[in-house]
């Protein structure tokens, strides 16, 4: 009986040295959610479980970054070498679902992310943060990192907050809702493995 070929390995390591910031990314899109991470910031660091976590993705993200003057280099930084390593470790799409999507609440707080693995990069995010701040996370950097991470991932990405008080809440619904999504459109589907998952032949 001939056995089905084992999957090539949905992996990835870059880095990413500048003037400010030196950052080394590792990702397995087919892992069981371990996460080790150190940005130095440490809410990013739990926003960034999350997606390990809920998109059920082996993250590995080491950061070295100007915090002395405040997060903004580290946490963009940070989204484009995780959207770098994201693009190299699906290679040419061949298989995946493409799209993804997924609500999650966390009590008064909830939120809505779409995703297409579509090749044109592109972000909408509507976060009305209740506080400009969580613990030394400014949330302003949410859309920096998402910016980022479409821009070198090549996706197009939808991010709502449909309601929420409490900013901690808005911002972690946001980040698993957008864990659930690469999740669903990263899996591979059995039913068009070998094939672009599009009219055009290609992403």
């Amino acid at each position: 009986m001939t056995q089905a070929p084992t999957p090539t390995a949905r992996t990835a390591e870059v880095s990413r040295n500048t003037a400010e910031t030196k950052i080394t990314v590792r990702v397995n899109l087919d892992g069981t959610g371990q996460a080790k991470l150190a940005t130095g910031i440490g809410f990013f660091d739990h926003m960034l479980d999350q997606i390990a976590r809920h998109g059920l993705i082996d993250l590995d993200i080491q950061a070295e970054g100007d915090l002395h003057i405040d997060g903004h280099h580290t946490v963009e930084d940070v989204g484009i070498t995780l959207g770098q390593a994201v693009a190299k470790a699906v290679g040419d799409k061949k298989g995946i679902r493409r799209y993804g999507h997924a609500y999650v609440p966390l009590d008064e707080a909830l939120s809505r992310v779409v995703i297409d693995f579509s090749g044109r990069p592109g972000l909408l995010l509507n976060v009305p943060f209740k506080s400009g701040m969580i613990g030394a996370f400014d949330t302003q950097l949410t859309h920096e990192f998402f910016q980022g991470f479409v821009n070198h991932a090549f996706v197009t990405l939808h991010i709502d907050n449909l309601r929420g008080e409490n900013a901690h809440h808005q911002a972690e619904t946001v980040f698993k809702a957008f864990a659930r999504a690469l999740r669903s459109a990263l899996e591979l589907d059995p039913r068009s493995i070998g094939t672009i998952p599009s009219t055009k032949g290609s992403l």
